[in-house]
């Protein structure tokens, strides 16, 4: 992907939100450009039907194997898919409170069929996104709800951090934002490294899936999803910069992925959008 001012960014509307285990979900296409993809730019040849499946019901602290069937709208297997940012798939796997946060990536098997390991902290609802390209089509996100059998934890509540500054794994990681956030006004996202202990600068990411790193962000409801990508790949810190844009006013959470010395850290962070 080119590095560009402004970069590609998915945003999942509430329309796309269904229930139900092993049941497909509405369609959803999404250009991955310069610009927030319109829903009425969907090409009905470009839909496709996604069948969910797990070998067991799901449970908590156990993991269990998805497939995910993709097939277009006559009903055959896509064939082909587009890597993107290394992977043919990437899946998100979020509690419905938004407290546990998962980015894992199926294997292709062929014949439109991919397979994961998929881990459950905990039981409860929890929402699936694909996000992936069929070779002759645009950028693609379907969701879909499951539910974890076994012992339940207390919903948390999602409150906008007041300080946006986290320490994970010895590294303070503060995130800032180039103006005030509004709903449809374009707002650079910063996230900045330092040492926890010494307070010097980290210079020394590394690229995770072929980019200085990665940021999902998904409303309060879990409705709203943007996956948003560096507007310099190659960057090694101590800055991260993202471009995006909140599509309705609430809270969202923030979730930057980054790699250094071969781990990845998932910092998260809590905003309200005005």
């Amino acid at each position: 992907m080119k590095t560009k001012t402004m970069l590609g960014m998915i945003v999942l509307s509430g329309v796309l939100i269904l229930s139900g285990c092993n049941t497909n979900e509405t369609k959803g296409t999404n250009e991955h450009a310069n610009h927030q993809a319109n829903q009425d730019q969907v090409k009905v040849e470009e839909q496709v039907h996604l069948e969910w499946s797990f070998n067991q019901s799901p449970v908590a602290n156990q993991e269990g194997m998805l497939t995910i069937q993709v097939n277009d709208h006559s009903g055959k297997p896509v064939q082909d898919f587009k890597m993107n940012h290394e992977k043919k798939m990437h899946l998100i796997v979020v509690s419905e409170d938004l407290a546990t946060f998962e980015h894992i990536h199926p294997e292709f098997k062929g014949q439109g069929r991919f397979e994961v390991m998929v881990p459950f902290a905990s039981a409860g609802k929890y929402k699936l996104i694909a996000d992936f390209i069929p070779e002759n089509g645009n950028q693609i996100v379907q969701t879909h709800w499951v539910e974890v059998q076994g012992e339940k934890r207390a919903k948390q509540s999602l409150l906008p951090d007041s300080n946006l500054t986290k320490v994970i794994d010895g590294k303070e990681i503060t995130l800032s934002f180039d103006k005030q956030v509004k709903v449809n006004e374009e707002v650079m996202l910063n996230f900045q490294f330092k040492d926890a202990k010494s307070k010097k600068p980290i210079t020394d990411l590394e690229p995770y899936l072929g980019a200085v790193g990665h940021v999902v962000i998904i409303s309060e409801d879990t409705e709203k999803y943007l996956h948003v990508h560096p507007m310099d790949e190659a960057t090694k810190g101590p800055d991260a910069k993202f471009h995006t844009t909140f599509p309705e006013k609430g809270i969202y959470k923030i979730w930057g992925q980054f790699q250094q010395n071969g781990k990845v850290f998932t910092v998260p962070f809590v905003v309200k959008v005005s």
